[in-house]
């Protein structure tokens, strides 16, 4: 019988990628990590032997434990957090459970290193697509905190150099790559290839780079967006907005993408 602190690959598998997502924190010792150096996403590492420190970070939120095979750090790890009031839970299996369930799991050497507790990205200013798709993706799926910059496309690449951010959405690494746009290149470098994501891929793509047949939905994606543009100013409250939208288009691709509506 599962412990009543015990959460399902399947059970946390629907929870990653919703806004509300509880923090998932791995305590694998270095050594179980160094072996295989992958994150389920939006997690992020601690030091089993940190516990007040955890504390700290997980006061008033719900949170997962995962270590390498779901055994004594998780479980312990877990049992520590619920003792001191935090709802707290340990992964079944822990991460060679993950891995087997078939769970995405993100290369850790691809994430930027943080900065201040958050991954600092810097584009070109008025987004449109792309560049809130990204932070969308970036923000539910690898770091919940991390940090946005929108300036003029002259100052992106200096802005980067100077502020030890990584730029996304222009020439280099996080851009464009082949026939597909930099939401495509964000899902092939972190590994995300769940069928929701991919499926919200194609409707990016035909929206970004005016395809519209490669979706029903791109053509209504590019209108929102633009209209999304319209409506606001300044571009931290854009993105603020319009991660509420590509929340709402995750559920759609996850839950609701076959589903018709007729008036009758």
């Amino acid at each position: 019988m599962p412990a009543p602190n015990e959460i399902t690959p399947n059970q946390l598998m629907r929870l990653i990628g919703l806004p509300d997502c509880p923090q998932i924190v791995d305590v694998c010792i270095d050594e179980d990590f160094t072996a295989d150096p992958y994150l389920i996403p939006e997690s992020w590492r601690h030091d089993h032997g940190d516990l007040p420190g955890l504390l700290e970070t997980a006061q008033n939120q719900r949170v997962i434990v995962a270590c390498q095979k779901g055994k004594k750090l998780s479980q312990g790890v877990a049992a520590w957090l619920a003792a001191e009031g935090v709802d707290a839970q340990f992964l079944q299996g822990g991460m060679y459970g993950w891995r087997d369930h078939g769970g995405p799991r993100v290369p850790a050497s691809v994430i930027p290193i943080k900065r201040d507790g958050a991954t600092l990205w810097v584009t070109r200013h008025r987004p449109k697509i792309d560049r809130i798709a990204c932070p969308w993706l970036i923000r539910r799926f690898v770091d919940r905190n991390a940090r946005f910059l929108f300036v003029s496309p002259a100052e992106v690449q200096a802005v980067a150099e100077k502020l030890g951010a990584t730029a996304f959405d222009v020439d280099g690494d996080w851009g464009h790559t082949g026939d597909g746009c930099s939401f495509d290149t964000m899902l092939s470098r972190f590994e995300l290839t769940t069928p929701a994501l991919t499926r919200l891929a194609d409707v990016v793509r035909g929206a970004d780079l005016g395809q519209h047949d490669l979706h029903a939905a791109s053509a209504r994606l590019l209108a929102v967006s633009v209209g999304l543009s319209r409506r606001f100013r300044n571009d931290q409250e854009q993105l603020r907005a319009g991660l509420d939208i590509y929340d709402t288009l995750y559920r759609w691709a996850r839950d609701g993408s076959g589903e018709e509506h007729r008036h009758d």
